[in-house]
């Protein structure tokens, strides 16, 4: 249920006028720290002028580490105060169904014009036909890796791994050269979940059956997935990354210490942002030095599992309009197109009009990029729907948990066990 509280746009934004707001309003917006640094400069240096120019707010944006929107977000639901728009991650929206505003008419809006929001966009915002939030952004996730150490093994970009066989094949050689893989089984927002769900599709696996309540993880499949995860780890990844959270594996591949890792473009941005940081063990740009590929595929098929963002006004609010106004406004193409460009290729729009937005005829290196958000044909959930149970469990980290059990000793019948009575508790 939402909370009611704004009105439609359409007709301002049709006179080619901002929205009229209440003189002195003041919005408080909760966001992440964007791994494309120069994205956050252009919102609090750029956008927050805007905004007190053309609509006549003060606005406050206040960015933190992701992992900490979460909690965050259920404290200021506890004490019914804090920012009027927080920022949630993946399917978390879910979680708050009936403590967000009305942002129907916003949403709306910002589809029409762009052509159409990406299912996983829309999925992650709604429940039961309702907006819970105004879609932001789409960040998918490639694997990100050194074109050179490759190559010392007789791999590239046209004969990458295929299947999770070939690649935990290329990992083991690399790892022997002292080149690991990189990847986290830690408890954070983004490249966990990016990793392991589409793992765990690839051999069969799944949470629950069709009818979104049956608990059907602990599956053959899922057995040996999990049996090869523990061999993959093995030889491949460096023990370092067991713990990382989503800003440790860009520092490590950065500084040559890993040469594989699932990720979105932003270790390539790094690197060519700051050229003569970042070299080679022999003094080339490291930018220069990267290639992506998407993940390996398994006996049941190739998934990925980009990461939706979405901005809800809190029902908690007293400017729920304004707010609701504000994220239309900003999310109008004439405003969002500036930060959509400042991605540089990191993120894809929420709606299909920015496939053809010209930062993807900057750099080849970014265009499989352009496309990450229609890879996503299978969500939290699956094989039920993506709702609150859900993206509780992604919230709980039940699918990545389960990995990190079977990495630490647990035995993969035991693990899988484990996991389907948490997701049982989760589901009833």
């Amino acid at each position: 249920m939402r909370i009611a509280g704004t009105g439609g746009l359409a007709a301002v934004f049709a006179q080619g006028r901002a929205p009229a707001f209440a003189q002195g309003t003041k919005l408080r917006w909760l966001r992440s720290f964007d791994f494309v640094p120069a994205s956050d400069r252009v919102l609090l240096e750029t956008i927050v002028p805007q905004a007190q120019k053309a609509l006549g707010v003060a606005l406050d944006i206040e960015i933190v580490n992701g992992n900490d929107l979460e909690p965050r977000t259920a404290a200021a639901i506890r004490a019914s105060a804090g920012p009027d728009i927080i920022l949630a991650v993946n399917n978390r929206p879910q979680l708050y169904a009936g403590h967000v505003g009305d942002v129907a008419a916003a949403c709306e809006a910002i589809g029409k014009e762009g052509d159409g929001y990406y299912p996983l966009a829309k999925i992650a915002a709604t429940t039961g036909g309702e907006w819970l939030g105004v879609p932001w952004t789409i960040v998918g996730a490639l694997l990100t890796n050194r074109t050179s150490w490759f190559a010392e093994i007789g791999v590239d970009a046209h004969n990458f791994p295929q299947t999770w066989e070939e690649y935990r094949a290329a990992g083991k050689a690399l790892k022997a050269k002292g080149h690991p893989f990189g990847q986290t089984l830690g408890h954070t927002f983004g490249d966990a979940p990016a990793f392991w769900y589409p793992y765990l599709w690839s051999w069969g696996g799944k949470e629950v059956e069709a009818d979104g309540k049956t608990v059907a993880i602990n599956s053959k499949e899922t057995v040996e997935s999990i049996k090869f995860a523990v061999g993959l780890w093995k030889d491949c990844y460096t023990p370092a990354g067991y713990a990382w959270d989503d800003s440790e594996n860009n520092r490590a591949f950065l500084m040559g210490a890993i040469s594989s890792t699932n990720n979105g473009a932003s270790i390539y941005l790094a690197a060519k942002h700051k050229p003569q940081a970042y070299l080679t063990e022999k003094g080339k740009p490291l930018w220069q030095d990267i290639f992506h590929a998407p993940l390996p595929k398994g006996p049941a098929g190739r998934f990925a599992f980009p990461a939706p963002f979405t901005d809800m006004v809190m029902g908690y609010s007293q400017n729920r309009k304004a707010a609701a106004d504000l994220l239309r406004w900003v999310g109008s193409p004439q405003v969002y197109a500036a930060w959509f460009a400042s991605q540089q290729g990191y993120s894809d729009g929420p709606t299909r009009i920015w496939e053809n937005d010209p930062v993807w005829h900057k750099d080849p290196a970014v265009q499989p990029f352009r496309t990450a958000a229609q890879l996503a044909t299978r969500y939290a959930g699956y094989a039920g729907p993506s709702g609150r149970a859900a993206a509780e469990a992604v919230s709980r980290y039940v699918v990545t948990d389960m990995y990190a059990r079977a990495v630490q000793g647990m035995t993969p019948e035991n693990v899988a066990q484990w996991a389907e009575r948490q997701l049982a508790k989760i589901y009833a």
